[in-house]
């Protein structure tokens, strides 16, 4: 849908940015500790460039996840992954999932879509920004520079129960006071400029990687 603003209106919009302060890992309620979740990502490196195919100009899917060991006494895990530089008062949510098993490891490429009341383990995905189930595929403003996709893994020491589909709201509510460890990946996006893809720089209005 972005795809379609005028490079000239994102360059002009380039300072209006959420802000990484309002990012759900930085809310004071949920109480962070000091362990941290080693979150990582096969399809690209911590603070690199998403590759097309999980955007909005590729098949738009949910890239893979890894992560490492949880804290003892986790019982479940919740995803949410948000645009920190959208032009927008609130971070853009492009994916939540609720309910992880506390044994789960990965997530597999392609794996966040609409799964209407849940899977049979207890997970369940919910709304994005668009109040569509699954993973909204990154579609920054033409000009508008780069976009931090951040996503945010909490180990919790139990699972309330939600509704279907929860929304982000729901999720900062479920979780205060009950987050015993967090892990933060960070992928980036832009259109219309130059972006570095391994030791090669590509040239304003190429084809993004």
């Amino acid at each position: 849908m972005l795809e379609h603003v005028p490079h000239w209106l994102g360059a002009m919009l380039r300072r209006a940015r959420a802000g990484h302060g309002k990012l759900v890992v930085a809310q004071a309620e949920l109480g962070l500790g000091a362990q941290a979740i080693d979150l990582s990502s096969p399809a690209f490196a911590a603070g690199g460039r998403l590759p097309e195919r999980f955007t909005a100009d590729g098949a738009g899917l949910s890239p893979p996840l890894l992560w490492g060991e949880v804290p003892a006494g986790t019982r479940s895990l919740a995803l949410i992954v948000e645009d920190a530089d959208a032009p927008a008062p609130q971070p853009l949510v492009h994916a939540i999932v609720w309910g992880l098993p506390a044994d789960e490891r990965r997530l597999t490429e392609g794996a966040i879509v609409a799964d209407g009341s849940g899977g049979p383990d207890g997970r369940d995905v919910g709304r994005n920004s668009y109040f569509a189930e699954g993973w909204l595929p990154p579609d920054p403003p033409t000009g508008h520079g780069a976009h931090d996709y951040v996503f945010q893994l909490f180990a919790l020491a139990d699972t309330p129960p939600l509704g279907k589909g929860p929304g982000r709201s729901a999720l900062v509510s479920a979780m205060a006071g009950r987050v015993l460890a967090a892990g933060v990946l960070i992928g980036t996006y832009s259109r219309g400029e130059a972006a570095m893809i391994g030791s090669e720089g590509v040239v304003p209005g190429a084809a993004p990687a």
